[in-house]
């Protein structure tokens, strides 16, 4: 795959350099288009040294291989990251003063911006306007997440890791090329360029539930929502319409889906059954409590002088995909596909799918997903390997070590054959 990768000038211009050895390392052609402005934070020797390919920034260089027509041109993507405020208004009001916005003019594949800035520059009216109208063009506009910022400041303006922008920009040539009809082993995985989900309503849930103890601590558990995240993006690849309920995610959330965000339990419950109406699938990746404090103070618990610590009441929270099944059962539907998901540990009353086979049985959802989790495995990772439960069979499917994204597809393989039996 062809891509232009354009970098402007903001301090997380250092954060592209991995971005860029991603695509490198994967067997990706990558021209460096940087501007001015961000060559005072990374130099071309670094971008030139990381790519390959000798860097410019304006459009006199090889004037006579007429660079600002032609990188665009070529490019099968073009994904600018970071994309300072004053990028998405050049981009916007189609200004091309420098190399990178003429790049942005003339490139007629898929252009994915990573805005990265300040919190008040990122919310202010003209930049959320300037956003709003390049979407409306087609351009994949990726939310900042949300963190440390220069200096002391945080809040919502950070650039997205790199290897969560690699796995979007790969997830967006996907659905092009699945549109297309026609898909490219370059795109990173075969599963990309699959348009089986087109029309269909998917409901994902990511993340873990915080169980408020006082207006301080939670009991909450170490989902980060990864792994909800790639199967949103991965649906919406394949031409789905995705609702995605983020439990507590900081994460950036996948371009093209609608979020609905949601803290406690019974929050999800009600945000997962009022989306499932009319669905197709639906996706259970979140981690809900499965206890909750019978009593949340108002203010916050103190500790005792006597050391006598402190007791918690607990009660139980309800089960999401038991109440999705029996609703689907009263309604006496076929849909829509539930997937569950089962994190597991093993201990001395059985192995991890014993217990998993166990709770597939309680549960009645279609497809489980059980994966084994503890310090270190799962929770937080890039990577994960799962064991695929289906209905009426005895068969265990085991996907990885993956990235996410691949299990992503891999269970969204068996929700397609589920939906298209026999197909």
């Amino acid at each position: 795959m062809r891509v232009v990768l354009g970098v402007s000038g903001g301090i997380a211009a250092y954060k592209a350099c991995s971005l860029l050895r991603l695509f490198t390392e994967s067997g990706h052609d990558v021209t460096v288009v940087p501007t001015a402005a961000a060559l005072n934070f990374v130099g071309a020797p670094t971008w030139a040294a990381l790519s390959g390919k000798p860097v410019s920034t304006d459009v006199w260089t090889d004037v006579h291989e007429v660079p600002h027509v032609r990188i665009g041109q070529a490019a099968d993507v073009v994904v600018v990251a970071p994309a300072t405020a004053d990028v998405l208004a050049k981009a916007a009001h189609g200004l091309a003063d420098d190399l990178l916005t003429n790049t942005l003019l003339t490139a007629r594949c898929p252009v994915v911006l990573a805005p990265a800035m300040h919190t008040e520059m990122w919310l202010h009216p003209a930049t959320q306007a300037n956003v709003g109208a390049l979407r409306e063009r087609g351009v994949h506009v990726i939310d900042p997440a949300e963190g440390r910022l220069t200096g002391k400041d945080t809040g919502a303006g950070r650039l997205p890791e790199p290897d969560e922008l690699y796995a979007a920009v790969l997830a967006i040539v996907g659905a092009r090329e699945g549109a297309d009809g026609a898909g490219s082993p370059e795109a990173g995985s075969a599963a990309y360029d699959r348009n089986d989900l087109q029309g269909r309503k998917v409901v994902v849930s990511a993340g873990g539930t915080r169980e408020p103890l006082d207006p301080v601590r939670y009991l909450g558990n170490r989902s980060s929502g990864k792994q909800g995240l790639a199967i949103a993006r991965a649906a919406a690849a394949r031409g789905a319409t995705v609702t995605l309920v983020a439990a507590n995610v900081s994460l950036p959330m996948p371009d093209g889906v609608a979020v609905v965000p949601v803290e406690t339990t019974i929050e999800l419950q009600e945000a997962v059954m009022a989306a499932a109406a009319g669905a197709d699938v639906v996706v259970m990746a979140a981690a809900p409590a499965d206890f909750r404090p019978a009593t949340a103070s108002d203010s916050k618990i103190k500790k005792n002088d006597d050391g006598a610590g402190l007791r918690l009441e607990l009660v139980e929270n309800p089960d999401i995909v038991k109440g999705l099944v029996a609703e689907r059962t009263e309604r006496e539907s076929g849909h829509p596909v539930i997937v569950s998901f089962a994190a597991e540990t093993g201990d001395a009353t059985g192995s991890v799918l014993d217990h998993a086979r166990a709770k597939f049985a309680r549960k009645g959802s279609d497809l489980q997903v059980t994966n084994e989790v503890g310090y270190g495995l799962t929770f937080g990772q890039d990577d994960n390997t799962v064991h695929l439960l289906t209905r009426g069979s005895d068969e265990v499917r085991t996907i990885g070590p993956a990235s996410k994204d691949a299990v992503a597809h891999a269970v969204l393989d068996v929700v397609a054959s589920l939906l298209h039996p026999g197909g």
